[in-house]
């Protein structure tokens, strides 16, 4: 039987169990959110032993050669011994500095941190509670400004979400784990036409994207469409109005599946994206975000219609998932 040793104390492991389900079965509080290798919030580091590649895909050079490791697709041969330590020099003090409701379902929260965090618009990072809890959100905000910005959305019986609205004052301390995510502007191409399209608070990332491509002197047109279910489920439309008011090169086209009228869409918004795109795309860029089927799905049309998958920046949402055998929780 495979075992983990966690501050002193030995572990086994089911067979075929990862190391974060593990863990947590036998009462070890373990920092985790999507359960799925995004998120990249049960990072763990591995003092003796080997860890499995694929509990390594998707991070950085730089964390693969110091051990680093994602508990929750770490599987570990039968009576193989892992010693792991967790990843608190990763993380960085933080303190809430503004909560403001965007719209009845949206939270803008910031965030100031003791060090200055290393990031570009759109990236993601983990929101880390005293008690180990922990969510991923994208940054809407820019570095210059000094405050990261998150949109969290508010999800009832939602453990993050819910204590953000109801609990939290500022001055209230967390920590900052990341970030992570390969949806961000990339300067050069300056007159490429650019795509970004999200649903919900796939908004956020797309929000600090513009703002860091206008500010790069982007000249390209640059489309920004956002979905949601009915009218209420949009936010920030007033501001992005105006952006595109000043900024000719910028378009903003709101949608909703149900309820649409005036400049507001009707439709999925995949099918509205598609509708705009010329018969040969050659040179756009496109940057997508919002729930994991929607991104993958409109991903692929995209390949399909001309872009290139280098020029395509996808960050898929995924929900906060429980340990199995629990009622799937909220963010």
């Amino acid at each position: 039987m495979a075992k983990v040793k966690h501050e002193a104390a030995w572990y086994p492991l089911e067979p075929e169990e990862t190391v974060l389900d593990g863990l947590l079965r036998q009462g070890v509080n373990v920092p985790h959110s999507c359960r799925a290798g995004a998120c990249q919030s049960c990072l763990m580091r591995a003092v003796e032993g080997t860890v499995p590649p694929a509990s390594q895909v998707g991070l950085k050079d730089t964390l693969r050669a110091r051990n680093y490791f994602l508990a929750c697709a770490c599987k570990l041969p039968a009576d193989a011994a892992l010693e792991v330590a967790g990843v608190r020099e990763l993380r960085i003090p933080a303190s809430i500095v503004a909560l403001e409701s965007l719209s009845p379902d949206v939270l803008s929260v910031r965030l100031e941190t003791a060090t200055p965090l290393d990031y570009r618009a759109g990236q993601y990072v983990s929101l880390v509670r005293a008690d180990g809890l922990a969510r991923s959100y994208s940054l809407a905000s820019l570095p210059r400004e000094g405050t990261l910005e998150l949109h969290v959305r508010l999800i009832p019986g939602g453990a993050m979400s819910g204590w953000l609205a109801r609990d939290v004052r500022p001055g209230e301390r967390v920590e900052i784990q990341g970030p992570a995510g390969d949806c961000f502007y990339v300067p050069g191409q300056p007159e490429a036409p650019l795509l970004l399209a999200g649903t919900g608070t796939g908004l956020a990332p797309l929000y600090g994207i513009v703002r860091d491509a206008l500010e790069a002197g982007h000249t390209g047109p640059i489309h920004l469409l956002h979905g949601a279910r009915d009218p209420g489920g949009l936010y920030l439309v007033d501001r992005l109005r105006e952006w595109a008011a000043w900024h000719p090169n910028v378009h903003y086209w709101p949608s909703v599946l149900a309820g649409g009228g005036g400049d507001i869409q009707e439709g999925t918004l995949e099918a509205l994206v598609l509708a705009r795109l010329p018969k040969r795309p050659t040179g756009w860029r496109a940057f997508l975000c919002g729930n994991a089927e929607g991104v993958l799905s409109l991903r692929k049309k995209l390949f399909l219609a001309g872009f290139s998958l280098k020029d395509i920046h996808a960050d898929a949402f995924l929900p906060s998932a429980p340990p199995a055998g629990r009622v799937a929780g909220a963010a």
